[in-house]
This record gives structure tokens, sequence and C-alpha cells, in this order.
């Protein structure tokens, strides 16, 4: 007898058009589809062309409609500010209600882009819901974002409007916004008709006459505007992401196939029923941020917590326990880099024991490969299911998870579980054909993807198809590297940029990380491929080890290079590591690999916008140096 995850995944890949039609039942609309998948222009998938709704409807009249007003909705927790403020459902929407008006007011309507770039406050997520009540188009760019890049967002989007404020506040660190917003408008050709500034008492910003209004007084009287029904197919959001050429990729999430999808994905995946709450540990500058703490927590009728804070250091490792605790978080959506800083700082869990965690059902793990090693000891520590799921801004929400809605499956350390209903997910060689179980290759999507899913790049069809669909015609290329086993368990090793060819075999640097995790004195680790005469690349390993560990570098080192060498052979030629203080990380917690693999072949680089702290890169080259990287000749 088939699972309910097996007979779900069959009738969405068989029938996608009764399976999303009938998921689409769950949305109100002003104006049914007139059909539910338009797919005559490949790769350019429609999702219930002729439908109308709206967004910010779905997400909260809908629930105030039917009763549910006094729920809480948004709770915005900041230890950083000492801050803990709860919107019910009509309480938030009133406020994005006023905030819509103000935008109207400020001449922002249907089609229109504006640009948030602003910290974790509440303000950002009404602004969001805001912009989507109006149908006017959100471009959220990550708060203290470098000027330069979002000079480069500003021109592609051409927003009419900025909202920002005047600081964010980085656990003990105030980071003054103004002047690179100043500095990036300066630096675009685009110039904004107007900018709105939410003054924090960390900071107050100089305001340029003219164009510059206080967010108070620009919000301050303002009507409540109904919502505006907009087109299935018409932008909610325009999120940027890093492109090959330098110039940032516009990525399009449409309102129709976004909120079927999403509020679809709040049961089947995360088993979250309506009311119950769900905190999701990123920021709204991400994917991460617009679908789990905005958008697919309020479609589903749930609370969400809005924290301003890190998992370490405001104040201590036990920062998220106590929010699960104290706001009655069901489930918590984190990246494994999170956990890691955690089980550096606290590898007993002594912070986690303090708090009652009675109500927490399950951990979600994303945004990076979850080494075995972690995943563990968040199992053992929190006596629930660790949940590794893979994704991508592109795709808006989950590909690959254990979909506990739907009955959750045996668990494999190492594999984000199986495919989601509605992808069809295949492993390529480099000739296009299907690899074996087992067998390394390019992780593609045979289209037609499902909702929710990127239809385009903003204004940039040609650059859609270049960049996902023309690799391998009639399947999405993810980018990523990995395989599925006898199964159908999808294992994701690496970017495909991060296979590395050591004297002609391909080789996983995620493997090879996966080891050096598995040592108990290591904390967090990357593996990068670098250039090598003889054997074209060779694997370099750079480790940090967990608080209180005294034992010699050298001895540490000598270790992860025998355990590489038992686990994986002696092909992975992995003769080099070093033990660092930490490693560079995008402000979302992705390790950048591709930098440090660019110090150690002695390549110019371009200092990555999303960089958390630029002077680890300063470390990272001494440490490249004392190992004789990069070599000449």
């Amino acid at each position: 007898m088939k699972s309910l995850y097996e007979e779900t995944y069959r009738r969405s890949l068989a029938d996608p058009e009764a399976f999303w039609g009938a998921a689409a039942e769950d949305i109100v609309w002003h104006r049914r589809w007139d059909r539910v998948l338009d797919n005559a222009r490949q790769p350019f998938t429609k999702w219930f062309p002729g439908g109308r709704l709206n967004t910010c409807e779905n997400a909260l009249d809908v629930h105030v409609a039917r009763g549910r007003g006094k729920q809480r909705a948004l709770i915005y927790d900041s230890p950083v500010t000492n801050t803990v403020r709860v919107w019910t459902y009509a309480e938030l929407l009133d406020a994005v209600a006023r905030m819509a008006g103000a935008l109207v007011r400020l001449g922002i309507g249907k089609g229109d882009r504006v640009v948030l770039y602003m910290p974790m406050v509440p303000e950002a997520v009404m602004a969001m819901l805001a912009c989507a009540r109006i149908g006017a188009v959100h471009s959220v760019v990550f708060g203290g974002f470098a000027p330069n890049e979002l000079a480069k967002r500003i021109d592609d989007a051409k927003p009419k409007l900025i909202l920002s404020a005047s600081c964010g506040i980085e656990v003990a660190r105030v980071v003054a916004y103004k002047p690179l917003l100043d500095q990036a408008i300066e630096l675009s050709s685009h110039k904004p008709q107007r900018c709105v500034i939410l003054q924090r008492p960390q900071a107050r910003a100089e305001l340029v006459r003219g164009r510059d209004l206080d967010w108070n007084d620009a919000m301050t009287g303002a009507a409540p505007a109904e919502c505006v029904p907009v087109e299935a197919t018409d932008p909610l959001y325009i999120l940027y992401t890093s492109g090959t050429t330098g110039i940032p990729k516009g990525v399009v999430h449409d309102n129709g196939g976004h909120a079927v999808a999403l509020k679809w994905s709040m049961s089947a995946i995360y088993g979250l029923g309506v009311g119950e709450t769900m905190f999701t540990a990123s920021d709204i500058g991400w994917v991460v941020g617009h679908s789990y703490i905005v958008y697919a927590p309020l479609l589903k009728g749930c609370t969400t917590i809005l924290y301003e804070g890190k998992p370490v250091g405001t104040p201590d490792p036990g920062a998220f326990w106590r929010l699960i605790a104290q706001h009655g978080a069901n489930i918590m959506f984190t990246a494994p880099t999170a956990f890691r800083a955690i089980k550096k700082e606290d590898p007993n869990g002594v912070h986690m024991d303090k708090h009652d965690l009675s109500h927490f059902r399950v951990l979600y793990l994303a945004g990076e490969r979850c080494d075995p090693d972690t995943l563990h000891w968040a199992e053992d520590k929190l006596k629930v299911p660790v949940i590794d799921h893979w994704w991508q801004t592109e795709t808006g929400w989950p590909i690959a998870a254990n979909p506990v809605g739907l009955g959750m499956l045996p668990v494999k350390p190492g594999s984000p579980t199986k495919p989601v209903p509605g992808y069809d997910v295949r492993t390529l060689d480099e000739q296009g054909k299907e690899t074996a179980p087992g067998q390394i290759g390019s992780i593609v999507l045979k289209l037609p993807l499902p909702p929710g899913c990127l239809p385009t790049l903003w204004d940039n069809d040609p650059g859609f198809e270049t960049s996902y669909m023309s690799r391998y015609p009639g399947y999405y290329l993810t980018g990523d590297a990995g395989f599925k086993d006898r199964d159908g368990y999808v294992y994701i090793m690496s970017r495909v940029d991060d296979i590395i060819n050591v004297a002609g075999h391909r080789l996983s640097t995620g493997g090879m990380e996966e080891v050096l995790a598995s040592h108990p004195d290591v904390a967090e680790c990357a593996v990068v491929g670098v250039a090598d005469d003889l054997k074209g690349e060779v694997p370099v390993g750079f480790v940090v080890t967990k608080a209180g560990v005294a034992r010699p570098d050298a001895d540490i080192v000598a270790e992860l290079v025998q355990k590489v060498r038992d686990t994986i052979g002696p092909v992975a030629a992995f003769k080099t590591a070093t033990v660092v203080k930490r490693l560079p990380k995008t402000r979302s917690g992705k390790i950048l690999r591709g930098t440090v693999k660019r110090i150690a072949d002695g390549v110019d680089y371009t200092m990555p916008a999303t960089i958390d702290d630029p002077a680890i890169l300063d470390e990272i080259t001494e440490a490249l140096k004392a190992l004789g990287y990069p070599r000449k000749g």
C-alpha cells in the first residue's frame, strides 16, 4: 500500500492541473482562473492565468472576516533593543491598510516598484504587505548592503519609492543605513521620486530636503486602502540574487501560484495548522524571510515571529530556546550554520535545558547542506525530529523535504529526503543523460516548474533562459550537484562549481566536509578545491574548533587528513587543512567557498556584497599564505 506522500507525489506529477487546481480552492479569488496551467511557451510557464486575487487580502482580511481577528498574527522580538510587541490579525490588518493608504498618497499604484532597505523591524513586514495590498511590486534589499550593490538593484527595478530606516543593529553595533542609501542613489542612474525613512532612536538620519520624508510624517493621517485585485500572473515581488556576470538577477515571484504553493506547503510540508506558531530565524532580505516569516504563515492563519537578533550573543546561545518557550513556537526554521554556532558555544546544550520546549515539535534546517554531525547533535539535544530540506531563491519554497504533513519518512542523515510534490527532480551527467543511483550529477528539475517558482527574471527573459534553461533543454538547472539513492532520496553535495577534478576523479567537497564535521573537535568547516600543477585541483580544508578545545592544531589536522583518507580514500588527495578562528560567510550564513578558492588560486576577486565581515578574508589570506598559497608557477 502506498504511503500518503507517495500517492500525493504521484498525483502531482501525473496531473498537475488537477492537483494544483484543487490546492487553489483554498485561496480566495476575485475571479477564477481560465485554466490552471498555460505551458504553451516553455520555459515561460504561467499558473492560473485569468485568475484575479490579492495576496494581502488572503494573508490578513480573510482571517479577520472569518472571526480570527483577535488571534496573534505577528510577534516582534528584538533582544538588541529589548523590545517585544504583538499584533493580532485585526491590528496588523489595520496597520497594513493605513500604510497602504500612505503609499497611495505618495503616488504608488499597481505595478509600481518599491525598494525596501530595512532592518528586521515590524514596519518592514507591514510595508511588504502594504505593497501587495495595492498591487505594487516590492523588492527587499538586505539592510546594510553595500551602496554599489544597492545601486545596481535600484537601476534594475527602477523603483518610484524607497522605504528605509536610519539604522540597523548588529548585536552591540549600530549600522547607519542612510549614508549607504544616499551613496547608492548617487551611484544609480535611476533616481527614486521619494525616500521614506524610519527614524530609530539608536541613530537619527539626516533627511534630504525635497526627496526624503520622515516615516511617521508620511504615515500619519493616511486613510486605510482597500485591496486591489491583480492578475495571478502579475509580479508580487522581485528578489535579487547574485549573477555570474556581476549583474544581480531579479528573481520574480507572481501572486497566484505563490499564494497557492506557500499556503499548501504550510500543512503538507511543515505540518502546521491555523493558529499555531512558526519561528523562522532568517532575514526578510532573503527568500526564506519572504516565504516563511511573512507570506506563508499569514496565508495559513498562523502566528509568525520576527526576530531581530542572532543565535548567539543576543545575549547567549540560549536565544532561540528562549523565543520558542516564551512565544509558544511549534516549529523553528533556521540555517545549519546557526546550529553550528550554537553547538560551538554550548556543546552540551546547557542553555537549552533552561527553557520549557515541551510544545516544540520539529526543527527545520535549510540554506546550507546540513552535515550529519550537526543533525545528530540537534536530534540528541532537542529530542524532536530534525528535518533538513533544500530549496532556492528561485523556487520560493522547498524542492526536497521530509513532508511532515504527509507522514514523516525515515530520516537519512545528509539527505533532505525526497522531492516535494510538484517537483520532478533528476540528476544528469554532462551529456544530459540521467545518472545511476548514487552517482553524482547536475541536479535539475523537469519542466514545468510547480506554482510558486520564478516565471522569469525581472525585465530579462533572455537572461532567464540563459541562466537556467539553456544547459539542459526541458529542465531547470539548479546549479547544485548531487545524486539520488535507490530509495529516491536526494543528496545535495555541493554547488556544481564545487565539484573538483582531482587527477581525473570528480569529487564532492561536500562529502569531504561531511567527514571533517564528524570529528569531535570540529564546530564547522569548509573544503575548497585549489589549482594544482600535477593533479589539476586538490582539496584544502578549513576548520573551526569547538569552544574549549585546547589540543594542538597540528594534531587535529593530522587526524582530519587520516579521517578523509580512511573514509573517502587516497583518491581524494586530501593532505592539507588548517584551523581558523572563523569562516567567511554571507549574512545569511552561507560560506563563501568561491571567494576562498580565488584567494588560494591568486585570482582577483570582488568583495562579496553579502559578506558578514570583510576582515575575515584577511585572516583567511594569512592562513593560506602559511600553507604556501597562492603558489607561483
